[in-house]
Formats: C-alpha cells, sequence, structure tokens
C-alpha cells in the first residue's frame, strides 16, 4: 500500500491544500441585517398621516433609524440574555425588593420615554398625539418587547388616576414627563415616574372577582393597607402600582407606592420572579403586600370600573407589539432571501417562496393598518367623539384577539424562511417566537377577549352599530368583502358563548379587508379578500391562488433599496 506524504497531498487538486483556508470562506449567507431603517414601511407611514399624526412623521422616521441601528439592535441582545435579577435584601440583612437590569435595558427604556412611548400623549393636546405613539411602538418595536410592558402600563395608567383627580393632580405630570429617572426614591422628588399594575391572583387569573386581597380602611379619608399576594405582577421596579383589592364596599382600585412620601420603603415584598416562555428582558413578580399603605382610586366596590379603561389602553399596545413583531420578522425574512441563493437563483426569486413573503406581507399590512385605526378612534375618542369612543369599545377587543393569535404562526413561518439559520439563538428569530405568544395572553387570553366583545354587543346597541358604520364604508367595492358582511350579520344573531370566537374572528377579519380596500393598493385587497374572505386560501402562509399579484404586494412591503 502506496502511503501518500502530507506535502505530496496538499498539491493534488482534492487534498488538504484545496481545502485549507477555504472552509473558512463564507459564502451564500446575508450580511447582517443592521443597519435598517424600521419606518420604512408604507403602509405604516400612509396610516399615520390618515388618523391625523402626519406631524410626527419626521421624528418618527428618525427613531426609525435608531431602532434599525446596530447599537440598538445590540442593547435588545443584550437586554435578554442578561435577565433581571432579584435582590430580596441588602448586605445587611434589610428587605430591599429590588430588581437588577442590565444597562442595556434601561438604554431601551431611556429612549422609549424620551420618545413619548410611555404616558406623554396625554400632556400632548395636538390631534393624533396618540397615534403619533402607537406609529412609535411600531417601530420602537423592532428592538425589545419586554420594555415595552413597564412603557404600555405608564400609558394605560393616566385615565384611570384621573378618577381621583388629587392623586392625578400630584403623579400624571411626572407620569407624562418624557425623562427616565429609575431607582427607588420618593415619587414626587423624581424627574419622572413608571407606572405598573397589579390585578391578577393565582386563584383566578383574569377572573379578577375572584381576588383576595383585602383593603382595610385607615383613620384617613382616601388611605387603605392591603394584605394579599399578587400572582402576576410585571416590571416591579415602577414607581406606583394600580392594585386590585376588595375594600369593604366591594372590589376596589388603589394607587401602591414603592416608596412613601416620607421616604420609607412601602411593603412590596417579591416573593419571585417569573422564569418565562419569552419576554425574559422584563421582570414579572409575585409580590406580597402585608401592611402595604394604598391610596383609593375611584369608589369603592368600582375597581374593575375604573381600571377597564387602563385595560382597553394595554390592549391596544398588545396589537401593535403583535403588528411590530410581525413586521420585523417579514423584514428580516426579506433580507435573508434577498441574499441567500439555492437551487440557482436567490430565495427571493423562486416563485415559492415570493408566494411565502406575499402572504406574510398580506397578514403584516392588515395588522398595521388595523393597528393604526385602532389607536386613530383612541385619539378621538379621547377628544370626546362618542361614534370613535363606541367603535373602539369593540374593535379593540376584536383586534386584541385576532392580530395576537395571529402572531405565534406568522413568527414561526417568518423563521422558517431562514431554515436553520433562523433557528439558532444569533438569528434574533428565536426570541421573536417566543415572544409572540405573550401577546395574546398579556390583557386577557384569547376567550377573554371574545367574551368582552360578546359582553360590548349586549350591553349597547351602539356598539354594534359602530362596527357596521365603519364596515358600510366600502359598500359595493368588493363582492366577497359585502358578502362577509352580510354574513357577519346573521352570525352577530346567534350571540351564543360557544361560537364566539368565529364571530370575532369573522369581525375581524372584516374590518381589516374593509381598511385594505379603502387604503391600500388593488393587488394589496384583492389578494387579502380573495384568500382571507374568499375562501381561495390554504391552512398555511404561502398558499396565495395563482394569479395573485405578488409582484405588487412585495414590491410594497419589501422595496429593493440601492
Amino acid at each position: 500500500m502506496t502511503i501518500t506524504r502530507a506535502d505530496e497531498l496538499q498539491q493534488t487538486p482534492y487534498g488538504l491544500g484545496a481545502l485549507g483556508g477555504a472552509t473558512h470562506d463564507v459564502t451564500n449567507q446575508p450580511p447582517h441585517p443592521a443597519p435598517y431603517d424600521a419606518s420604512d414601511d408604507v403602509a405604516l407611514l400612509e396610516g399615520m398621516r390618515r388618523e391625523g399624526a402626519g406631524w410626527a412623521e419626521e421624528d418618527l422616521r428618525r427613531l426609525g433609524r435608531l431602532a434599525g441601528s446596530e447599537e440598538a439592535q445590540e442593547w435588545a441582545d443584550q437586554a435578554n440574555r442578561h435577565e433581571p435579577e432579584l435582590r430580596t435584601h441588602d448586605r445587611y440583612g434589610h428587605r430591599v425588593d429590588e430588581v437588577d437590569f442590565h444597562q442595556s435595558w434601561h438604554h431601551l427604556m431611556r429612549t422609549a420615554v424620551a420618545e413619548g412611548l410611555a404616558g406623554a400623549p396625554w400632556a400632548d393636546d395636538r390631534p393624533g398625539a396618540h397615534v403619533a405613539r402607537t406609529a412609535g411602538g411600531l417601530v420602537w418595536g423592532h428592538t425589545d418587547a419586554g420594555h415595552g410592558c413597564p412603557t404600555s402600563m405608564t400609558y394605560a395608567a393616566i385615565p384611570a388616576l384621573r378618577k381621583q383627580p388629587e392623586l392625578a393632580k400630584v403623579y400624571e405630570p411626572l407620569l407624562t414627563s418624557r425623562e427616565y429617572d429609575p431607582g427607588l426614591r420618593v415619587p414626587t422628588e423624581k424627574r419622572g415616574l413608571l407606572a405598573g399594575m397589579g390585578m391578577t391572583e393565582k386563584q383566578g387569573g383574569s377572573d379578577v372577582r375572584t381576588n383576595t386581597t383585602a383593603a382595610t380602611p385607615t383613620a384617613e379619608p382616601g388611605v387603605y393597607t392591603l394584605r394579599g399576594h399578587k400572582w402576576f405582577t410585571s416590571a416591579p421596579m415602577c414607581d406606583v402600582f394600580l392594585v386590585l383589592a376588595r375594600a369593604p364596599g366591594g372590589l376596589t382600585c388603589f394607587l401602591v407606592p414603592r416608596v412613601l412620601p416620607d421616604g420609607t420603603r412601602n411593603t412590596f415584598r417579591i416573593q419571585r420572579l417569573k422564569e418565562k416562555l419569552g419576554n425574559r428582558s422584563n421582570a414579572s413578580s409575585e409580590p406580597e403586600f402585608d401592611g402595604t399603605v394604598a391610596w383609593l382610586v375611584g369608589p369603592e366596590g368600582q375597581g374593575v370600573k375604573t381600571i377597564i379603561e387602563m385595560v382597553n389602553c394595554t390592549r391596544l399596545d398588545c396589537v401593535m407589539m403583535s403588528a411590530a413583531l410581525m413586521r420585523k420578522t417579514l423584514v428580516e425574512a426579506g433580507h435573508h432571501a434577498r441574499h441567500r441563493s439555492a437551487f440557482g437563483a436567490r430565495l427571493v426569486d423562486q416563485p415559492l417562496m415570493r408566494n411565502v413573503l406575499a402572504d406574510l406581507a398580506l397578514e403584516s399590512e392588515a395588522a398595521t393598518t388595523l393597528t393604526l385605526r385602532l389607536a386613530g378612534a383612541a385619539d378621538r375618542a379621547v377628544c370626546g367623539d362618542a361614534g370613535e369612543a363606541a367603535f373602539r369599545r369593540i374593535a379593540t377587543a376584536v383586534g386584541k384577539y385576532w392580530v395576537t393569535k395571529r402572531g405565534p404562526a406568522f413568527t414561526a413561518e417568518a423563521l422558517e424562511c431562514l431554515g436553520g439559520n433562523g433557528y439558532v439563538e444569533d438569528s434574533g428569530m428565536p426570541r421573536h417566537y417566543r415572544e409572540a405568544p405573550l401577546l395574546s395572553i398579556w390583557e386577557g387570553s384569547g376567550n377573554v377577549n371574545a367574551l368582552d366583545v360578546l359582553r360590548a354587543l349586549g350591553r349597547d346597541a351602539a356598539t354594534a352599530q359602530a362596527l357596521f358604520d365603519e364596515l358600510s364604508l366600502t359598500r359595493g367595492a368588493d363582492a366577497r368583502l359585502d358578502a362577509a358582511v352580510a354574513g357577519l350579520k346573521d352570525q352577530l344573531a346567534e350571540g351564543a358563548q360557544v361560537t364566539a370566537r368565529r364571530l370575532v374572528e369573522r369581525m375581524a377579519l372584516t374590518l381589516q379587508a374593509s381598511l385594505l380596500v379603502r387604503h391600500a393598493p388593488a393587488a394589496v385587497a384583492d389578494a387579502f379578500c380573495a384568500t382571507r374572505l374568499g375562501g381561495d386560501w390554504g391552512h398555511a402562509f404561502g398558499t396565495l391562488p395563482a394569479g395573485a399579484g405578488l409582484d405588487a404586494i412585495l414590491e410594497r412591503a419589501l422595496p429593493e433599496r440601492g
């Protein structure tokens, strides 16, 4: 047997020399997606202008460039890799109940608050202020979803707090501040505050009427002490919390500060932080109250009625963040497909991949357009528009149910566009995939929102009328949409709990289709109506019918640049 020496092997065409350094050459891999402009989304920009916030476009574009920068994307990655840590005691044994965050979390929070994504719109009288905030959330949501929790709760706390004007007078200017001032100190001595909420308990979850946390009045009017245990209180380092507890008059809303006006720590014992599927940059805790000082917000016995406006606001943010995740993962999938080749052509030029991307693009545009319409309704409802308030009441629950339900399937399909590359943590796609289910659970899971729609319909006839008034704006524009609206009216007559999900799904699809028929290009609206309403669709993304305007849809959603 002849033994070939190593130096001879290196000279052969198939020897080590041919492989040598070439084994480390990286080919057919996309470049890093950052930097990019997260606001480079026609549907987003058009919707923002249409809903009255065109004046904020310059700021949105600036924020979009920051969101897509390497620096901000690194903040998001690091904030999730270095999870919050609970410190129950200091070195001397004093109870402190603090949570430490990575510096990247603070960078994200500082930017979000400065850009008006927390309470700032409530201090801005310009029409469209709440739309501008939502548009900003759609863009800044390309970074990290976890820090969106405290900014969302701070935004949502204002209308509930206004039920107690004397408290609102003190705390609203600080909750609407654009300054991020972390650390537990006397709230009125800080430059800006964050608000959280404590509603659920282990025995009831969304059924807050089963809460057992007790509120005992003190000799001082409006001041109570709480005793009980909350099950899922996120962002425990917020300065104040809106909490539900059972007072002598029934379930009641209270404001609980972490630090009392005299500088002492209020009793807020953090038992543990949750080990969650996703949303890992954000701390979610189980606090225990024991003699905890709380201030009355709204009348005794009307806690749910007082805090429900907060829930409406945070539900809008669930829709917003789901839409942001859809857009983010679509951008990632499109970027990969443009720079990856297989079977002799770029992925983005392969007909079947184009079908998948176009189908995702339809879903993303429908989610973004609906989100901005909901934000517009919220903005006008705040200004006293009764019709928009009625529309908001039902449409926000409808959007929360459907858009957040679509998120997990959407992000899974976008991840699959990257193949094995999308399954590894370095791609960022697993983080987005783990994040998506939370948004369907937070602020009421699918059943809770579907039942809320039924309750809204049964409580006030103006609610259904507001929805059909909206849908009537496209009457005669598309036969499939007209048929869907007619079928929806028939379904509405049933009103049965067992079919509530079917009803709400149909509401969501007809509403999205109506908005796209009115505002999107014909190729987008036609493909959406043909598939989501007309039934010319499969059970997975990428099953658009032959003849769908794939080129027009993709050019709108993922235009070639340079």
